[in-house]
């Protein structure tokens, strides 16, 4: 990979980031404008980790961190691990920004900014700042955001440096939760959960899960994580399923603003906070596609896998949206059941279930997974089931016992159904299904949840 810029791309990235910060002075002369902000941060972003990502590939290999691209015949070593730069671009950024949503807060609680000639009370003066007026919960909830963020990244480095066994590392996200929810007890606290109408004779409008909320919502965050880093192994695939959720996300949000539906909606700051996360976000995720995607560049890592879920999780829960986020991660869901008896090792799992690289025909196939000892009877019979429902190829011997059969991904459950085909139209296929799934997600989310539920919030 080259490690300069091109003059074009030089060029490219340096009007980007001139106009992104005229932006930035600009929102200042106003009342801070956070979110048209927050899209001139999404801007330099995107143009740090793509210059980042360029100049550091060969510093990365020269320490070590580097792989082969095994779906391709010429397996040259390629920069892995750039998922972190992505991940410390977003903190940093993250980190920069924090001024911009309180700006008018800050004018108001401390008669500085616009508002320095301000004459105060004698009584106010004495009792010091007016901080009672700044919106401390906000800032409590932005600040352990980035708190779980940070503590994902860093575990996720440490995944990739280690390569810590999956068995160990599956709970990694549990810890790094542990502040937002701490914060959301505080700040928040709701724990109950909407009845569906007919279950309402039974149980009310309203049932409080009390503490087994939380724990849905660190398992939400484990799963979010987890999920993403299970549906990968083909060029791009962790870094474009992340942006199309993200996209999803986005849409769902602007649902909640002006001119979409009446001002002020309650849910309109729950939805803000979302995008202010999530369109930095999709700045540096789409500097590191540009990379990732085929023919791949540079490698994601399993960092930028954490990173991604915990994102998600983290604008689901404090958005208050986590029933959403699980319709948009439908496919995700999916595979993790799907892949659940390789993972739970009910029959023998391979380290490397990505698909096999058919070298005259330049195609990706299903990978397999050999059966060196006869399968139980149960077991057997469930796979020969599943081939006849063509979720499966499974191979039969001569008694009728099964010796192989694809593996478990809804990558090769792909191929199985669509047959051999190139990288990145495989790719190309599974982000349609999944914005198609997610989009239908939305849609039962806003319409036909109308059916089991008297009310939506939008």
């Amino acid at each position: 990979m080259s490690i300069t810029l091109t003059t074009t791309e030089t060029l490219s990235l340096s009007a980007l980031s001139v106009a992104c910060t005229g932006v930035l002075a600009n929102t200042l002369q106003g009342e801070g404008e956070p979110l048209i902000a927050s899209i001139a941060f999404s801007g330099l972003a995107f143009a740090f980790c793509y210059a980042l990502i360029r100049w550091l590939g060969n510093a990365f290999i020269r320490r070590g961190f580097k792989g082969r691209d095994l779906c391709k015949a010429k397996k040259t070593e390629i920069p892995e691990t750039m998922g972190a730069v992505c991940a410390v671009v977003y903190l940093f950024v993250l980190i920069v920004f924090i001024p911009w949503p309180f700006y008018k807060d800050i004018v108001v609680a401390t008669s500085g900014g616009g508002n320095r000639d301000a004459i105060q009370e004698l009584e106010e003066i004495e009792t010091g700042r007016l901080l009672h007026r700044f919106p401390h919960n906000k800032l409590a909830s932005y600040l352990s955001a980035m708190l779980s963020l940070q503590s994902i990244v860093l575990l996720g480095i440490g995944d990739d440096i280690f390569d810590i066994r999956w068995r160990h590392k599956v709970l990694i996200p549990a810890f790094a939760v542990i502040p937002m929810l701490v914060v959301y007890f505080v700040d928040f606290g709701v724990t109950q959960m909407v009845v569906p109408l007919p279950l309402r004779p039974y149980l009310g409008e309203l049932f409080d899960l009390g503490w087994l909320y939380y724990l849905y919502m660190a398992l939400m965050s484990i799963f979010s994580s987890n999920s993403i880093n299970i549906l990968a192994g083909i060029n791009g695939i962790e870094v474009a399923q992340s942006l199309v959720i993200a996209v999803l996300i986005v849409i769902n949000d602007v649902l909640y603003l002006s001119p979409f539906t009446a001002y002020p909606h309650p849910a309109t700051d729950s939805h803000l906070f979302s995008l202010y996360l999530l369109l930095p976000f999709i700045g540096v995720s789409t500097a590191l596609l540009m990379h990732n995607w085929y023919p791949a560049k540079v490698f994601v890592g399993d960092t930028y896998c954490y990173f991604a879920g915990m994102v998600f999780a983290v604008v689901a829960i404090l958005g208050h949206f986590s029933k959403t986020l699980i319709l948009l991660l439908l496919p995700q869901a999916f595979n993790f059941v799907y892949s659940a008896p390789q993972l739970f090792h009910v029959v023998p799992c391979p380290r490397h279930r990505l698909p096999h690289f058919n070298v005259r025909s330049g195609l990706l196939e299903p990978s397999r997974v050999e059966f060196c000892k006869p399968l139980p009877g149960a077991i057997a019979e469930s796979l020969k089931l599943m081939h006849r429902l063509r979720l499966l190829d499974v191979e039969l011997d001569a008694k009728g016992q099964v010796v192989s059969s694809s593996n478990f991904t809804l990558i090769n459950l792909w191929l199985v159904w669509f047959g051999p085909m190139q990288e990145d139209r495989l790719a190309m296929g599974l982000l349609a299904f999944q914005f198609l799934i997610g989009g239908l997600g939305l849609f039962i989310r806003h319409r036909m949840a109308l059916l089991v539920f008297s009310a939506d919030n939008w």
